[in-house]
C-alpha cells in the first residue's frame, strides 16, 4: 500500500514525462444534447472534495456564485459550475471542488465526480476553432488516439473572471513600469491555452513595448523556436537575433510548459534564451519543478506587476 508521500511523488513526478492526471466529474445535462458530459481539470489544481456542506448566501452576490463556505475557519465563495456552462444536474449539487487557482481558493459546487485518470498531453487536443466555447480550454481523448471518450477541460481562469470580475483594471502603464528595450529584432516567444490569460500577456507585453509571437499550446512555441532558428540559420543569424525570451504557461495541449521548458534548456541552440513560466499552478512544489527543468523565472498568474518584473529581471543580462 502507498503511503501518502509516495502518491505525491509519482504525481508530481508526472511533470517530468509530459502527464497529468484529470479529475473527471459532471455537471448535469447539457440542454442541446440532453446528455450528461465529462468535464475535467488538472489534479494538481485540486485541493480537497467534499459533500455538499451548508452554503451561506451573501446579499448582492453575483449571478452563478451561491455564496459561501466555512472550511475549518478559511470563508470560500462557491461557484455553480453547472449554471456557468449551462447544465442543468439530474439529482442536485451533491459535491464542492475546493481548488487553488492564481493565488485564490474558491469551491466549485459540481453533480458528481467521477474519476481520476492519468494522460499523456499529446492526448489533449486544443479546443479553439473546434466549435468550443471560451470557458473550454482542450478536449481531452481518455482512450487514445482512436477514443470516443472525451471530456471538456474546463478553462477555469476564464470562469472565475466572468463570475468574479476584477474590480480593477489588469494592466497599465502605472502597473508594468516603463517601457523595456530589448535588442533590435528580437522578440517575446509567449505560450498560453486560456484566451483570457494570453489577452492579459499581450496587454502587459504591449504596454511594455515589448513585440511578440504569442501561441496557444507549448507544441507551438516549440515548433516555432524551431523554424525561427532554422530561417535565423539560412541568414547567417542565430536564434537568439530573434528570440529575447521565452514566456510560458504550465498546463498546455500537446506538450506542457515543463516539457517546452526542458526541450530549450537541453538543446544547445536555445540553452541560453531565459525561460520565464507564468502559471495559475501554485505552490512550493510546482517551484521546486519548475527550478529543476532549468526555467530562470517562475511567476504566478495574474499580477500585470509581477509578471513585468520577472521580464525585466530576466531580460537583464540579455544582450
Amino acid at each position: 500500500m502507498q503511503t501518502i508521500q509516495q502518491e505525491i511523488d509519482e504525481r508530481t513526478n508526472l511533470t517530468s514525462s509530459n502527464k497529468l492526471e484529470l479529475l473527471l466529474f459532471r455537471l448535469g445535462e447539457d440542454p442541446g444534447l440532453a446528455r450528461s458530459e465529462l468535464f475535467g481539470i488538472n489534479v494538481f489544481k485540486i485541493r480537497e472534495i467534499i459533500p455538499m456542506p451548508v452554503i451561506t448566501a451573501v446579499a448582492g452576490s453575483p449571478p452563478n456564485m451561491m455564496g459561501v463556505v466555512d472550511l475549518r475557519g478559511q470563508i470560500l465563495p462557491v461557484i455553480d459550475l453547472p449554471a456557468v456552462a449551462g447544465c442543468t444536474p439530474r439529482t442536485g449539487l451533491n459535491i464542492l471542488l475546493i481548488t487553488e487557482y492564481a493565488r485564490s481558493t474558491q469551491a466549485f459546487a459540481v453533480e458528481s465526480v467521477e474519476d481520476i485518470v492519468r494522460l499523456d498531453w499529446r492526448q489533449v487536443l486544443s479546443a479553439e476553432g473546434n466549435g468550443a466555447s471560451g470557458m473550454v480550454t482542450s478536449i481531452a481523448r481518455l482512450d487514445g488516439d482512436n477514443s470516443e471518450r472525451l471530456a471538456q477541460v474546463l478553462d477555469v481562469e476564464t470562469i472565475l473572471r466572468q463570475v468574479m470580475p476584477p474590480e480593477e483594471q489588469d494592466t497599465s502603464s502605472d502597473s508594468v513600469g516603463p517601457h523595456v528595450d530589448i535588442k533590435p529584432g528580437t522578440v517575446i516567444l509567449a505560450a498560453d491555452d486560456s484566451l483570457i490569460a494570453r489577452t492579459m500577456i499581450e496587454q502587459g507585453l504591449d504596454a511594455m513595448g515589448l513585440p511578440y509571437i504569442m501561441c496557444k499550446t507549448g507544441k507551438e512555441a516549440w515548433d516555432q523556436l524551431q523554424a525561427i532558428s532554422t530561417k535565423a540559420q539560412g541568414e547567417g543569424k542565430t536564434v537568439q537575433d530573434r528570440i529575447a525570451l521565452v514566456l510560458t504557461d504550465l498546463e498546455m495541449p500537446e506538450m506542457d510548459g515543463f516539457t517546452l521548458t526542458r526541450n530549450i534548456k537541453q538543446d544547445p541552440r536555445f540553452a541560453s534564451i531565459p525561460v520565464v513560466i507564468h502559471s495559475s499552478l501554485t505552490g512550493s512544489t510546482n517551484e521546486a519543478h519548475v527550478r529543476k527543468v532549468g526555467a530562470d523565472a517562475y511567476v504566478a498568474k495574474f499580477v500585470a506587476e509581477d509578471l513585468a518584473n520577472a521580464l525585466r529581471q530576466a531580460l537583464k543580462n540579455v544582450h
